[in-house]
């Protein structure tokens, strides 16, 4: 995906995630609750789009899709609001960058990068100037909130605090093991 995808990507996140953490099904909608929807949405949608569009800062130093598209550097987003108490929605945004890269775009990402050069991607994806790209990119997000919102309804409430998204943490690090061992 190109930048204008990522950026697509992370605004539709950043809306959908508030409105996933904001709407309480069993309850009316009110006024109220509008304000505390666009709130959220603003609130999340500045670290989401600011971690959706970290990883491609390696195109001005380092191997594109390489130095700075890879699970080290997931994990060190993984780990930041466990060591510094914030920014607990940025690694959603390199995260679905990643998932953009692979299964959106043709080429790929090395993930297990410096250990391998190697780059894993479906074969389903367009390149970047495909016209399809933005299509492809819209599907892919409403998979992302479809499997976010499954999660904070069924499983982990995303906005837990720092013991939910250890919990997280833990299953979304297992779905990327096994996302790459299907790669």
């Amino acid at each position: 995906m190109n930048k204008k995808g990522h950026v697509l990507n992370a605004v539709l996140l950043g809306v959908g995630l508030g409105l996933i953490l904001t709407v309480d099904p069993t309850t009316e909608p009110t006024t109220a609750l509008a304000v505390e929807g666009l709130t959220r949405i603003v609130e999340l949608s500045v670290p989401v789009t600011l971690g959706a569009l970290f990883p491609d800062v390696d195109t001005a130093f380092g191997k594109h899709r390489k130095t700075l598209h890879n699970l080290p550097v997931l994990g060190l987003f993984l780990a930041f609001p466990f060591v510094f108490g914030n920014l607990q929605f940025v690694w959603i945004g390199v995260g679905t960058h990643y998932l953009l890269d692979i299964v959106g775009s043709r080429r790929g990402i090395a993930l297990f990068y410096p250990f391998s050069k190697t780059e894993y991607g479906f074969p389903t994806g367009v390149t970047t100037s495909h016209r399809h790209a933005d299509a492809v990119t819209v599907v892919i997000t409403a998979l992302e909130l479809a499997v976010l919102g499954a999660v904070h309804f069924l499983a982990v409430p995303l906005d837990a605090g720092v013991a939910g998204v250890q919990e997280l943490v833990t299953a979304s690090m297992a779905s990327f093991a096994w996302l790459a061992l299907v790669v």
